[in-house]
Order: C-alpha cells, then sequence, then structure tokens
C-alpha cells in the first residue's frame, strides 16, 4: 500500500483525487502483471476500433458546442476538452465559472480515452470493480472521456471536467452525439 505524508494542501484535496494521484505512482508496477487473466470485459469501444485521420477544428467546436450546450442546460460550469488521436490538443474551453483544475483534468481525460481507444469510464469501473491490474501508466480513472469516431474510425477524443464523474461524461457523450454520423 502506497502511504503519502498528508500536506496542508492535501487536507483541502477531495480522497478521490488522492487516490488517482496514487495509482499514477502504482501504475507501472500494476502493469506488470498479465493483463488478460484481470481486466473486465471488452468495451464495444475496445481495441477492434482502429484511428483515422485528426479531427478537424470545425468538428471539435461542433461537438464542444454540443457539450457546452448540455452543462449549460443543467447549470454545470465546466472545462471541455478536444484532442486528435495521438493526444495532441485541437481545442479546450473553459466556461465562466469552471475550477481552474478542470483546466488539466478535461485534456487528460480526452488524452486517456484516445490513446487507449476507450471510454475513461473502463478504467473507473476496473477500479470499482477491485481489477487494479487494469490500470496503465497514464491513464486517468474518472469518467467524463469519450472517443470521437467518424464514419467508423477513431479522429480525436472529448474530455469533460468540473462536475461529478457522471455528469461529465454526459457532457462529454453529448459532444460525441453532435459527430455521430
Amino acid at each position: 500500500m502506497i502511504r503519502l505524508k498528508e500536506t496542508s494542501a492535501m487536507k483541502n484535496t477531495p480522497a478521490a483525487i488522492l487516490a488517482i494521484l496514487a495509482l499514477g505512482v502504482a501504475a507501472p508496477a500494476l502493469a506488470q502483471t498479465a493483463l488478460a487473466q484481470t481486466a473486465p470485459a471488452a468495451t464495444p469501444t475496445a481495441p477492434a476500433l482502429t484511428y483515422g485521420r485528426s479531427i478537424t477544428l470545425t468538428e471539435a467546436k461542433t461537438a464542444v458546442a454540443a457539450a457546452e450546450a448540455e452543462a449549460r442546460k443543467n447549470g454545470w460550469f465546466m472545462v471541455i476538452a478536444v484532442v486528435e488521436p495521438n493526444g495532441a490538443l485541437v481545442l479546450s474551453e473553459k466556461m465562466d465559472g469552471a475550477q481552474y483544475g478542470s483546466n488539466d483534468v478535461a485534456r487528460r481525460k480526452a488524452e486517456t480515452s484516445a490513446s487507449f481507444r476507450r471510454p475513461t469510464a473502463y478504467f473507473q469501473d476496473a477500479v470499482k470493480g477491485g481489477n487494479l491490474n487494469s490500470m496503465f501508466t497514464g491513464a486517468l480513472a474518472i469518467e467524463g472521456g469519450e472517443l470521437l469516431i467518424i464514419d467508423g474510425r477513431i479522429v480525436g477524443a472529448i474530455g469533460a471536467s468540473g462536475g461529478s464523474g457522471a455528469q461529465d461524461g454526459q457532457v462529454a457523450r453529448a459532444g460525441v452525439a453532435a459527430l455521430a454520423r
């Protein structure tokens, strides 16, 4: 078990974030265990999908506008980020009133989804299910990162942060729906 020395900054930090940060430290050791033996069942978006071209700025703006509309409809203040398949940032939007910490979290959710070809909820479910061996170095295990798929190929990913994991996921999926073809 990893023990962190408590600092004054940690006293005001939610326990879930600290646990995820601790997983990031332990992830290299966990990744050495055979994945096939303990991984959750494959999701429909698992590696069967392949990478395609990079998302365009126009497409990213469409996804972000839909995600923002969903957040506004529910009174949530979010940061929404869109990345290319390689994780390079295309567009990031911080709504007025969104917390500053969500800038990095939204981008990391999008990067995780693109890098591992899965929604970040996949990793969150693995943690909840006790399948820590399914964690990879660099994966952010909080719902809110979703793949952007056009013509059956991954063109990027979208991440949302600012609410609960379920709220972030709802906002990100609204962005995905705007590009569904």
